[in-house]
This record gives structure tokens, C-alpha cells and sequence, in this order.
């Protein structure tokens, strides 16, 4: 990617937010154990492993030939993807490395000049910009989804993948930087 062009810069921001989405998701899923993956806090929401199914199902329908077929795919079955299926680890850490890899492919096969195109989802046309941002937006707000289940589901056991509570001093400190300084 050419980064000293504003192109360049905002293709590899936008792919580093996406790593750091599924950095954010591969330290919540590696905490986990087998029964966590199907925990729902209420009979109304969705459990880690129907929101990976959904991730997974909309990734890969989305991120295939990302510029140049449709973003829904016609195999993509999404109303399938919230029925809740007795899934452990061993079958949703697939679906999300598969999807990932996907992603992290087409992002990597992207250029600066491919960011002034269009790409329809559902048959409705967005620049490549826009359907970056709103694929982005909608991955972030299911990853905090996984994150906070498995915060909930780990409780005590649980290991912070942020500053921990009351650690912000000492992690400025260990960042080089002092907020009290003038």
C-alpha cells in the first residue's frame, strides 16, 4: 500500500482497525471454554456462537470478490445464521478464522486507486470508502457483543484486553507519557 498518499493512509488505517477487531475477538474467544460459546444473558439475544455464525456468514458474503460481485451473496443464508445450534469451540473458532482470513485476504489485495469505486450491497450502490466504514462499524459492535459475553461468562477468571480498571496511571507511565505534566 502506498501510505504517503491520503488514499494509502486511509486503506491502511481502515485495515488496521479491522486487525485490531480481530485481535480484540481472538483474546475474548481464547478465554473461553466450551459452554461459554452458547451462554445468552436472555431468551431474546444471541449467544458468542450465533453472533461468530452471523460474523462468519456476513464476512464471507461481503469480503468475496469484494469489488466485484454483490456484497449479499445469493447462497447467504442470514436468517439461518441467528438459529441457535448447540456449537462449542471446536466448530465456531473456524468460522471465524475462515472469515477472517477472507477479510484480512481482500484487504490485503486492495489499492489507494480502488478506494474512488463503487461496490453495491444488495443491490444498492456505496463507494468502496462507505462499504469499508459500514462493514467495519457493524464487525466492531458484534466483536464488543463477543467481548462482553465473554467478560460476563469468564467473570473472576476473566483477563482484561484493555487497560485494567484503576491501571491507567501506571499505564501512561509505562507509555512515556504524564498527564500531570505541563
Amino acid at each position: 500500500m502506498n501510505q504517503g498518499s491520503i488514499p494509502g493512509t486511509t486503506l491502511a488505517e481502515i485495515a488496521a482497525a479491522f486487525r485490531a477487531q480481530k485481535r480484540l475477538g481472538d483474546g475474548a474467544l481464547a478465554q473461553l471454554e466450551d459452554a461459554d460459546v452458547r451462554l445468552r444473558l436472555d431468551p431474546g439475544s444471541n449467544s458468542i456462537a450465533v453472533i461468530v455464525k452471523h460474523l462468519h456468514g456476513n464476512l464471507l458474503s461481503r469480503w468475496t470478490d469484494f469489488l466485484t460481485s454483490d456484497g449479499e451473496k445469493p447462497e447467504r443464508r442470514r436468517d439461518e445464521e441467528f438459529e441457535e445450534e448447540a456449537a462449542g469451540l471446536a466448530q465456531v473458532l473456524p468460522w471465524w478464522e475462515e472469515a477472517w482470513k477472507v477479510v484480512l485476504d481482500a484487504l490485503d489485495r486492495l489499492t489507494p486507486d480502488d478506494l474512488t469505486g463503487t461496490v453495491s450491497i444488495r443491490g444498492e450502490e456505496h463507494t468502496v470508502v462507505r462499504a469499508l466504514l459500514r462493514n467495519l462499524t457493524h464487525t466492531a459492535q458484534h466483536v464488543g457483543q463477543i467481548v462482553l459475553l465473554a467478560k460476563h461468562a469468564r467473570g473472576e477468571a476473566w483477563r482484561t484486553l484493555s487497560v485494567p480498571r484503576g491501571g491507567s496511571r501506571a499505564f501512561n507511565r509505562d507509555k512515556g507519557f504524564d498527564p500531570d505534566r505541563s
